[in-house]
């Protein structure tokens, strides 16, 4: 077994930042030190969630108050934006960093997306469903399925909703969308797992599926006679209350006998959403799911390929061994980001770490050169964002998010058997763009896209930086300080240290500073 040393102090702090945050600047990253990552842990479970209805709810008033009529004269469906302006606000402002960060990453596991218009038009559409993921980010993973499955939202994405029982006579049948897609990608995967997320393998060395197509059909009965909940309720409804969890329609609901996985009966006869809680205790109580999910929140968290022994320990967690209950959210982050795995110095020639996520680059970068708006409102929509870097919370492009879990990029990584996701979207263009996108911010001050009133323009406040332009050293310390956690290699110090002794001007030095490290790829990667 490879020795673990734990790196200490306010690099560890720093690097938990950059796993646990959208991104904290130098100040902040002190305070986390002197805090302790656990105790600072502990303080962001109980910091209460910023959601984005309010925001959103906020917006529509001052809509139809008045205040966005330029906006909507040039652009009618400007509530659309409505949802992603919440976002962004919640993400650079909000106290629960862990929280929307957590979120985020539940986000592209429960994928919903505004690529599909009929999401894309009703702002709270998506507010709604992001606060449902903020709601339950620090709650039990059961509670946390059920919620996704009854969102009006993922109804629609899914095509659950209005899913009406089978009438022979019509041939017409359950639509099997979101019963393939609760299993094979919000709870158990496609074959089964040992507890340290390996394959289990049959007696010919082949994996064992842990469904097949009459288990799709079968849930599939389950989740029929939902529609829209709220006011007004009637079964076929393309009501747009987004904000009610599905409401069941028990005429509609196919009350018949069904046989769950492993065998699980759910007699005939019984209440439609007693079927469903049925259903999701069958699922949640999988062996599969804390392996499953936790491998793909180590992902998402601290890096691609983590050790068998690392999933196992944060599939214990998840099972509950150490007492808590089964499925318990803080327990599996805390056996994620506390892990020795996670904390132990890292090594550049190892197989630790991940690329970032182009959203995280930018927002991260945003957060950490202290954006801010005169109002306090950070006005961004993020469709320039998208636009550039190919994603936004929210919007992928399928079920299956941006990137998959298991993709492994042609060469040297693939070569060695290991997975790199977030390379999916990382090609000559994205790589050029955010460099674009970095260098908009810092040298142009384009940091927000909706300028016009009654928003504002946005700024970075690089002063802490601007202290230390006449130390070029000092300026390159602190920058690999908060930036790369002390990981910034010898070879790029060497290369910024002679490139800044070249600029004579402060301001432009440290602007180049920062530029050339955001776009080094001791940042792209985090170790």
């Amino acid at each position: 077994a490879m020795e673990l040393v734990p790196l200490r102090g306010i690099a560890a702090a720093s690097r938990l930042a950059s796993r646990a945050t959208m991104g904290q600047d130098y100040q902040a990253i002190v305070a986390m030190s002197e805090a302790g990552e656990d105790a600072w842990l502990s303080r962001q479970f109980e910091t209460p969630a910023g959601f984005h209805d309010p925001i959103v709810t906020d917006l529509i008033q001052r809509l139809s108050a008045g205040e966005f009529a330029a906006l909507e004269a040039q652009n009618p469906n400007i509530q659309a934006a409505f949802s992603r302006l919440a976002w962004w606000q919640r993400a650079i402002n909000s106290e629960d960093q862990l929280r929307q960060r957590v979120a985020l990453a539940l986000s592209e596991i429960f994928v919903v997306s505004d690529s599909l218009n009929a999401l894309a038009r009703y702002p709270y559409a998506l507010s709604n469903y992001y606060d449902m993921l903020l709601d339950n980010a620090f709650g039990n993973f059961r509670d946390l399925l059920l919620d996704v499955t009854l969102h009006p939202s993922m109804g629609v994405y899914l095509s659950h909703i209005n899913n009406a029982k089978a009438d022979p006579e019509a041939n017409t049948f359950p639509d099997e969308n979101y019963a393939r897609e609760v299993m094979q990608l919000f709870s158990i995967g496609l074959f089964e797992l040992n507890p340290d997320g390996t394959e289990k393998l049959d007696a010919d060395g082949n994996p064992v599926p842990t469904y097949d197509n009459d288990d799709i059909r079968e849930f599939a009965r389950v989740f029929t006679g939902l529609s829209f909940g709220g006011q007004n309720r009637q079964f076929g409804s393309r009501g747009v209350d987004f904000r009610a969890p599905m409401a069941m329609f028990e005429a509609y609901h196919d009350d018949g006998e069904k046989t769950l996985l492993r065998g699980q009966q759910v007699p005939a006869g019984q209440p439609g959403m007693s079927d469903i809680d049925a259903a999701v205790d069958n699922l949640f109580n999988h062996p599969n799911v804390g392996p499953f999910i936790g491998r793909q929140l180590i992902q998402r968290l601290v890096m691609s390929n983590p050790s068998p022994a690392y999933v196992e320990r944060v599939t214990a967690a998840f099972d509950g061994v150490d007492g808590s209950p089964r499925g318990d959210m803080k327990a599996v982050l805390a056996a994620i980001l506390l892990d020795p795995e996670a904390r132990s110095v890292p090594d550049p020639e190892g197989t630790g770490g991940k690329l970032r996520e182009p959203l995280l680059r930018v927002v991260a970068t945003l957060r950490q050169l202290g954006v801010s708006s005169p109002d306090g409102f950070y006005a961004n929509s993020g469709f320039f964002v998208q636009d550039q870097i190919q994603q936004h919370p929210l919007s992928a492009p399928s079920v299956f998010n941006f990137f998959q879990p298991g993709f492994r990029p042609a060469g040297e990584v693939a070569e060695a058997g290991l997975v790199a996701p977030e390379f999916q979207i990382t090609n000559s263009g994205t790589v050029v763009s955010i460099s674009n996108m970095v260098d908009a911010a810092v040298f142009g001050g384009f940091v927000n896209d909706l300028r016009a009133a009654p928003f504002q323009q946005a700024s970075l406040d690089l002063s802490d930086y601007l202290a230390l332009a006449e130390d070029p050293d000092a300026l390159v310390e602190r920058l690999d300080l908060v930036f790369t956690y002390q990981t910034l290699s010898d070879q790029t110090r060497e290369v910024l240290l002679d490139a800044l002794e070249q600029i004579d001007d402060p301001e432009t030095r440290v602007q180049a500073a920062i530029y050339w490290l955001l776009i080094s790829p001791d940042y792209a990667v985090e170790l």
